[in-house]
């Protein structure tokens, strides 16, 4: 099967979490999280341009951290214009973004970008509530 986010195929990671067990690497995580990304869970900022066709639009941090939370590794970030970070992974020399769709043909640069930190992105409570929301949905379908 062919997958259309950053680093797709080489995205062979297993769980560090025996209770993430049943998601065998990335690709099975976005398929889980294709069924749960919603308008609820985009960055409010995003919201009226958030449609099923780019499911993946303003859900980078929180998806990246919990990708993060199942697979370990870090989170780093490319700086957007208007001064955001573009969340992605890394662990180990497998680089991965399971919501690069959202921009299309823009091709983004993944390296040398500053580590991101769930403290700092999650300061802001809507931000934490969405990861919170996106995780609790994905606990219930594995």
């Amino acid at each position: 099967m062919s997958y259309e986010f950053y680093g797709w195929e080489n995205a062979s990671i297993s769980p560090a979490f025996e209770k993430y067990s049943s998601i065998k690497d990335p690709r099975a995580l976005y398929d889980l999280l294709s069924e749960i990304w919603c308008a609820n869970t985009c960055a409010p900022r995003m919201r009226e341009q958030w449609s099923e066709e780019n499911k993946t639009l303003g859900q980078c941090s929180i998806t990246a951290f919990l990708a993060q939370d199942i697979f370990g590794g870090k989170v780093y970030g490319i700086l957007r214009p208007g001064g955001n970070y573009h969340c992605y992974n890394v662990i180990g020399d497998c680089v991965f973004d399971l919501t690069s769709e959202q921009f299309g043909d823009e091709r983004l640069d993944y390296s040398d970008n500053p580590e991101q930190f769930r403290e700092v992105h999650f300061a802001k409570e809507e931000k934490k509530l969405r990861y919170e929301y996106l995780k609790s949905e994905l606990l219930k379908r594995i």
